[in-house]
């Protein structure tokens, strides 16, 4: 192949490049220039990141947790106290989020089955500094930013630790202890981990950052 040919191509791909990355931004506010590469990125980050596979009891059983997790009281980004209990009936799904995270546009689609599943799902955001320092804004400002660029309307929680330590989430204690919930020891290992709860406040099963809100797995438990 000559020269020339060779940097047509390249021309060719650099501008798809840039007209997926203004396409793929085309509706966000604010934006840094880092979060909007993020955002162009994500369907690659989807397609090679590393397939990790979930976590639950063994033989699908659902175990009874020795704490109850509608004891605790979530306290949400703008100060007032969200009771855990006021959502017995429905599935829970917990989710440590951030900003600047390649798996940040995944708010869309917490969203989307936050309202697809209403009458059955409860989805609650736990924004978290812990990975990388991808959540580095403040409640005020992490409000903002879901508002304006994924019109979420799901509960979201006051900013927080989500990993094991002195300063961990009290909900994520519960999350990461079997002692509590009855079987998962595991704690997040990065931004956007996915927890389910069933009706009665018991942990189903937990979901990697690479497994999409919207994925078959995660859309079958809650559906079952």
């Amino acid at each position: 192949m000559s020269g020339k040919k060779i940097w047509v191509i390249i021309l060719i791909a650099l501008t798809l490049l840039c007209i997926w990355f203004f396409y793929a931004n085309r509706n966000s506010k604010n934006l840094t220039f880092r979060q909007k590469l993020l955002k162009a990125a994500y369907p690659l980050l989807i397609i090679f990141s590393p397939k990790k596979q979930g976590n639950k009891p063994a033989d699908n059983t659902i175990i009874k947790a020795p704490v109850n997790i509608y004891d605790y009281i979530v306290t949400l980004n703008n100060g007032t106290s969200l009771p855990l209990s006021s959502f017995k009936g429905k599935k829970l799904l917990l989710v440590n989020t951030a900003s600047h995270c390649g798996y940040t546009p995944q708010y869309d689609a917490l969203e989307k089955i936050s309202v697809q599943y209403k009458n059955n799902l409860a989805v609650i955001a736990f924004p978290a500094n812990d990975f990388k320092e991808q959540e580095p804004e403040d409640d005020a400002a992490i409000a903002q930013f879901c508002s304006i660029n994924y019109n979420i309307s799901f509960p979201i929680a006051q900013k927080s630790s989500v990993i094991k330590g002195a300063y961990q989430n009290q909900v994520f204690q519960w999350l990461s202890n079997p002692q509590l919930n009855g079987w998962n020891n595991k704690e997040p290992d990065w931004n956007f981990c996915k927890f389910l709860i069933d009706e009665q406040g018991n942990l189903m099963a937990t979901f990697p950052s690479a497994t999409t809100p919207d994925a078959k797995e995660i859309i079958n438990a809650i559906n079952q």
